[in-house]
């Protein structure tokens, strides 16, 4: 039986002339009436749409939990089968004498820091002195938190959450983006990618709703990686001597959230106008140095016995629960206070939040890592992708996170680390390590480093998405445009924020995660069948890239 040709030309109609030129119509306009809609929502009726998100994101996860668990699962298992496979693994993102254009360190570096960046900053030492003093062996009993038998605990729970299942998100997006745009020469966008399933049909409303979508996820997913940033940026202020910007309880207030988000905005607004050439490289290169020394100061500094042996052990526990972890679903007993719904509270509130997290933030992220890997096999991509960062979040974990618990356990903190609020923990750790002048010193430094993070993700984020609305064009845009993403970005922020706080923000994420969790799954069933039919072409005479083909689709 004959198959069609494949796709190789999705025309997506964009303005010719005016302020929307180069711009599609319905993704751009619509992308901004719903995010200018919440943003408007959050301010004039702050308790309205608190009580509305919050019962939409208590619906999903009651209702969809298992489904975030076990996505995130399927996109684990679909990218090892694609590296495995022999038919995808020796295909390239790209056509076949295409190289890839930076050196594997340079790749490596520019995965990790798109992909991490501010949530290693906060999450490092955070979370697993989170876990260590609570996590499911802690609420069913069978081990003791903030105790020495609960460490390897909280680092199979870390690893869980910053592993494989993380980077297969980023892996699955970028990789979809890559083979159907360099592969396929179809627009570098997020309807591209389904072609194998729907068609010429995404030219029109059916590819609309999924850019759409997609545009939405990022500014939500971005907007809770600035959140955090937001609260730690100015915990940081405050500790080198910038006061009035937080409450009693150590959190940002009002003034703090305001100040902050002026200042990160404009700053990535106008490295975005500079383009990536300037601003966004010279923030990048600034980003490394720093990143590694203050790397190299725990692995010289702290606990490094500590952190080495918590980097083995924890690996070994984390690849012999995965199965389980990647698998389990907690479901309450609906006895208020039981283990059981203790446990989907913990679910709820940790794995479910950050997949709904990585999958709002991988069209972001995927998109980036499509840019920068064309050239590169399937299995090459999947594999870098996925393990080198995960091992450099390992190694962040352990030796930042692992110094927070050895002290706390043995270097007589006495709580000081863990009872601070959560972007807190790495400026009480350092200070209480170091004299006072160091410990001030390191702390200006760290907050020049999440200074820089915060900077090149808004920037990066605005680019990206004017990429989508701009019909997969990543030319020069206007600069009406930037602007506008700018500042809608950091109003988003702030007006959730202000609104509820974190937890107002990681409502919203997990809300526009969903519909897009759809996509990703798509996604796979594409890319399988794509690479199947590619197959079936080749045996059969037809070209698979988009240089020679020269029969349309059906």
């Amino acid at each position: 039986m004959s198959i069609k040709p494949a796709i190789t030309d999705l025309p997506i109609r964009t303005a010719d002339t005016g302020f929307y030129k180069g711009f599609s119509h319905i993704v751009t306009i619509s992308s901004k009436l719903l995010i200018g809609g919440l943003v408007i929502w959050a301010i004039a009726f702050p308790e309205q749409s608190g009580a509305v998100l919050n019962s939409i994101n208590s619906f999903i996860l009651a209702s969809f939990g298992a489904w975030y668990i076990w996505t995130v699962t399927l996109f684990v298992l679909c990218c090892i089968a694609l590296a495995i496979w022999p038919t995808a693994g020796r295909l390239k993102l790209g056509l076949d004498d295409d190289v890839p254009e930076f050196s594997n360190f340079s790749w490596f570096s520019m995965m990790f820091g798109a992909g991490i960046g501010v949530g290693m900053l906060t999450w490092a030492v955070a979370e697993p002195v989170y876990h260590w003093n609570n996590n499911p062996e802690v609420i069913q009993g069978l081990t003791n938190g903030g105790t020495a038998d609960n460490i390897r605990m909280a680092y199979k729970w870390s690893f869980l959450h910053w592993g494989l299942g993380a980077w297969a998100c980023y892996a699955l997006a970028g990789l979809a983006l890559g083979f159907f745009s360099y592969r396929r020469g179809l627009p570098l966008t997020m309807r591209s990618s389904l072609t194998p399933l729907f068609g010429e049909k995404l030219s029109g409303s059916i590819g609309h709703v999924i850019d759409i979508v997609a545009v939405v996820a990022t500014i939500l997913g971005v907007a809770q990686t600035l959140g955090f940033g937001v609260e730690q940026f100015v915990s940081g202020l405050t500790r080198i001597g910038i006061g009035g910007l937080t409450n009693e309880a150590g959190t940002a207030n009002s003034a703090g959230v305001i100040v902050a988000i002026v200042i990160i905005m404009a700053a990535s607004t106008a490295s975005a106008l500079s383009g990536v050439g300037k601003g966004i490289k010279w923030l990048s290169n600034i980003n490394m140095v720093l990143s590694i020394a203050l790397l190299g100061f725990f692995l010289l500094f702290g606990s490094t016995f500590f952190g080495m042996q918590a980097l083995i052990v924890g690996i070994w526990d984390y690849l012999i629960a995965l199965p389980d972890m990647m698998f389990r679903v907690w479901s309450s007993d609906g006895v208020e206070g039981s283990v059981a719904s203790k446990l989907e509270g913990w679910q709820g509130a940790w794995s479910v939040f950050y997949w709904a997290w990585w999958i709002a933030f991988a069209p972001f992220v995927g998109l980036f890592l499509a840019r920068i890997s064309k050239g590169r096999t399937i299995r090459e991509f999947v594999l870098g992708a996925m393990i080198v960062p995960s091992l450099m979040c390992f190694v962040w974990f352990t030796w930042a996170g692992g110094t927070a618990i050895d002290l706390e356990l043995t270097g007589g903190a006495g709580g000081l680390i863990s009872g601070a609020p959560d972007g807190d923990k790495i400026f009480a750790m350092v200070q209480f390590m170091l004299s006072p002048f160091l410990g001030w010193a390191m702390s200006v430094m760290i907050v020049v480093l999440l200074m820089t993070y915060l900077v090149t993700t808004a920037d990066s984020a605005v680019l990206i998405v004017n990429t989508i609305n701009a019909a997969g064009d990543e030319g020069p845009k206007a600069r009406p445009h930037i602007i506008f993403w700018g500042v809608a970005l950091g109003s988003v922020v702030t007006a959730l924020l202000l609104v509820g706080g974190l937890k107002a923000i990681q409502t919203a994420m997990v809300i526009g995660a969903l519909p897009f969790s759809v996509v990703m799954v798509l996604q796979c069933f594409a890319l399988v069948k794509a690479i199947y039919n590619d197959g079936r072409r080749e045996q059969a005479g037809q070209q698979t890239t988009f240089e020679s083909a020269t029969e349309p689709a059906e």
